[in-house]
């Protein structure tokens, strides 16, 4: 009888545990997308079909009436609601990157005991709930004038502690021989911020963004306080299928079907980068 080689033999506990590992990771996956399916699946449901007790896991048919009608109800006004959830979600996003960005910049650059009192309070701004800030900044909001107003729905919420000690982070790895380079031809450090680093922080600056712009056009609690006729967002139109009377699954989940569309696109694009921004910002 041949004998077994003395690798096959010590690698079989390797190849069982490996394969265990892909079993898991399967089962987690199919977990992580139930819920998805789920969306898919009764966002091509009639309502009458919904409510049926004889629910199929693959349907005979499609139906698109439901979206068709969540697209031609002009009370509803769904398009109207994802453009100002876009404006939303990218304005605060481009203001969040570009304040934060600066001040991580600072927080990673200067050491001395203001920028040290400055990174102790952002940290300890990470521990307070967001809505803490929600009655000061409705308050500013009012005063200035902002309800209904992308202004009022944009600015107060652009500014992240949590951005900025992630941008605080990856700047710290940053070689300091490039800025030291740029300074030794004359750039001043706002040249050298903009032409040098900025340029060489796409990753994080991709990470960054999308976090951001994932958390802003989920946002609900700040719209519902500041948003009116003329700023209704895409979570507030959601909402509207849940009354006292009852719950509009077959438009709700529709409306969730669209809703998630931009965020699944803008993840699966970025996805690359924010894995690479989160591992160089020290946050993985």
């Amino acid at each position: 009888m041949a004998e077994e080689c003395p690798h096959m033999v010590t690698n079989r506990p390797g190849h069982i545990l490996h394969g265990l590992k892909i079993i898991v990771l399967f089962i987690l996956s199919l977990l992580f997308l139930l819920p998805f399916y789920v969306i898919f699946r009764n966002a091509f449901t009639s309502s009458d079909a919904f409510v049926s007790s004889d629910w199929q896991w693959l349907p005979d048919n499609l139906d698109f009436s439901v979206l068709r009608d969540l697209f031609s109800d002009t009370d509803l006004n769904l398009p109207g609601a994802m453009i100002h959830s876009a404006i939303q979600a990218v304005g605060q996003t481009a203001l969040t990157v570009f304040v934060s960005f600066m001040a991580g910049y600072g927080l990673a650059r200067y050491r001395n005991k203001a920028a040290t009192v400055m990174l102790r309070l952002t940290v300890l701004t990470l521990m307070a709930p967001t809505a803490v800030t929600f009655v000061p900044s409705f308050i500013m909001t009012t005063r200035f004038g902002w309800i209904d107003s992308y202004r009022g729905l944009i600015i107060p919420m652009m500014f992240s502690a949590f951005a900025t000690y992630m941008f605080r982070q990856s700047l710290l790895e940053f070689p300091r021989e490039l800025e030291e380079a740029s300074n030794l031809d004359g750039a001043n450090p706002w040249t050298t911020m903009w032409r040098i680093v900025v340029p060489n922080s796409k990753g994080n600056i991709a990470a960054v963004s999308t976090i951001t712009f994932i958390g802003a056009w989920n946002s609900f609690l700040w719209p519902l306080l500041v948003a009116r006729e003329n700023t209704t967002t895409m979570q507030l139109t959601l909402s509207r299928f849940m009354t006292s009377q009852g719950v509009e699954y077959s438009e709700l989940f529709a409306g969730a079907l669209v809703a998630i569309v931009p965020v699944v696109f803008v993840f699966l694009v970025l996805q690359r980068y924010l894995v690479q921004g989160l591992e160089t910002s020290g946050m993985d």
